[in-house]
C-alpha cells in the first residue's frame, strides 16, 4: 500500500507551490512594474490565501490574481486530501500503535523470541499460541512483517543477527529463542549473537542439511532441527509404520485433541519430592500416565518403573489429556501434608 506522503507526492507539491509563487512574482513585475521584492511579496500572500496585499490596477493584474488565488486553493485541497488520506491509512494512528506495541514488548517476561516469520517461523507461532505461551517475532523482511501484523502478534522490523534487534525484542528477558530464518548463516550468526549475550537462553535452530546442523551446534544451539529431513523420516514412517504413526497423531497435541504430551518439573516444596511412582498413585489420582523421567543430571529414564522416586529438579514427561494433565500439574504444585 502506497502511503499518503510518499518522496515523489512531496516533491511535485512543493514543484507546484515554486511554480506558482515564480509565475506570480513573474507576472506582477510585468504587469504592475513592481520591484522583485514586492512582486515576490504580492505573488506570495495571493498565492497562500493570506488575503491581498492591496487590489491590483490593471485588467492583467486582476487576472493574474484571480489565476493565483485558484491554483492556491488547488495545491492547499491536494495538501488537505494527502492529510487526510494520511489519517485513513492509517500514519497517524499507525505511530500510536507502534508506541504501543513497544510499550508491550518492553513488558513482557519470560517470553520467546522467533527470529525469522517465514512458514516455518509462523509455524512456531501457531504453537506457542495454541499453548498461550507470549512470543515475539524478529523479522526484516517486509512481506513476513506484514503477515505478522495481520496475524496481530507482536514484532519487531529488525535483522536477529544485530545485537540491539535482538534487545529491543526483549532478549535479556527472554526464556528462549528460535533461529528459523530460511538462511542458514543467518541461522547461525542469530545464534552466536544470542549465545554471547545470554550462555543460559534455550536455543532452537533450523538447519537445511547435517553440516550446517554441525555448526549451529557448535555455535550453541541446544536443539537443532531439519525439516526436510524430518519430514523424510514422517514420510516414510507412514508408508512403514501405519499404525504408530496413527497412534502418535491421536497423542500429539497437534494432531488430535483427546491426548497431549507436557513435561512437569518437580521443584521445592513439591509434595511427591521423596515419593515413587507408585506411592504418589499418579496414574489413580490423575489420570495421566508418566512415559518418561529426566533427572537433575541430565540422563534420562524413558522407562520409569513403579520405584522410580521424583527428586527436586527432575522433569516428568507426561501423556494425557488436558484435564489429566491439569490434575497432575495441581498434585506437584500442592505441599505435602494438604
Amino acid at each position: 500500500m502506497e502511503h499518503a506522503f510518499t518522496p515523489r507526492r512531496i516533491v511535485l507539491t512543493l514543484a507546484a507551490v515554486a511554480a506558482t509563487i515564480l509565475a506570480g512574482t513573474v507576472g506582477f513585475r510585468q504587469t504592475l512594474d513592481e520591484a522583485w521584492g514586492d512582486a515576490f511579496y504580492r505573488a506570495v500572500i495571493t498565492a497562500s490565501l493570506f488575503g491581498l496585499d492591496s487590489r491590483p490596477e490593471g485588467r492583467g493584474a486582476e487576472a493574474l490574481t484571480l489565476v493565483l488565488v485558484f491554483a492556491g486553493v488547488a495545491i492547499f485541497g491536494f495538501i488537505g486530501a494527502l492529510i487526510v488520506e494520511a489519517i485513513t491509512r492509517g500514519v497517524v494512528t499507525g505511530a500510536i500503535a507502534e508506541r504501543r506495541r513497544r510499550r508491550t514488548i518492553e513488558q513482557l517476561r519470560d517470553h520467546y523470541i522467533i527470529c525469522g516469520y517465514g512458514r516455518v517461523g509462523r509455524q512456531v507461532g501457531d504453537e506457542f499460541a495454541d499453548a498461550g505461551v507470549p512470543y515475539v517475532v524478529l523479522d526484516f523482511n517486509e512481506e513476513s512483517i506484514e503477515e505478522a501484523r495481520d496475524d496481530g502478534v507482536l514484532y519487531v522490523e529488525g535483522n536477529g543477527t544485530d545485537d540491539e534487534d535482538l534487545e529491543a525484542a526483549g532478549l535479556s528477558r527472554a526464556r528462549g529463542l528460535v533461529a528459523s530464518s530460511d538462511s542458514d548463516a543467518d541461522n547461525l550468526y542469530i545464534t552466536l549473537s544470542a549465545r554471547s549475550i545470554r550462555p543460559e537462553l534455550f536455543i532452537v535452530a533450523r538447519a537445511a542439511d547435517p553440516d550446517a546442523a554441525k555448526k549451529l551446534r557448535l555455535a550453541g544451539a541446544d536443539r537443532v532441527v531439519q525439516p526436510y529431513s524430518t519430514a523424510g523420516k514422517e514420510m516414510a514412517k507412514l508408508v512403514l509404520k501405519p499404525q504408530v504413526a496413527a497412534f502418535l497423531d491421536v497423542a500429539s497435541a497437534t494432531g488430535g485433541p483427546d491426548l497431549r504430551f507436557e513435561e512437569i518439573e518437580v521443584v521445592e516444596g513439591s509434595g511427591p519430592v521423596g515419593q515413587t511412582i507408585k506411592e504418589t498413585d499418579i496414574r489413580g489420582k490423575t489420570g495421566a500416565l508418566i512415559i518418561a523421567l529426566r533427572k537433575r543430571d541430565g540422563t534420562f529414564d524413558t522407562t520409569p518403573q513403579a520405584d522410580a522416586v521424583f527428586g527436586i529438579g527432575d522433569v516428568m514427561i507426561s501423556v494425557g489429556t488436558a484435564e489429566e494433565l491439569g490434575a497432575l500439574e495441581e498434585l506437584f504444585a500442592t505441599p505435602l501434608g494438604r
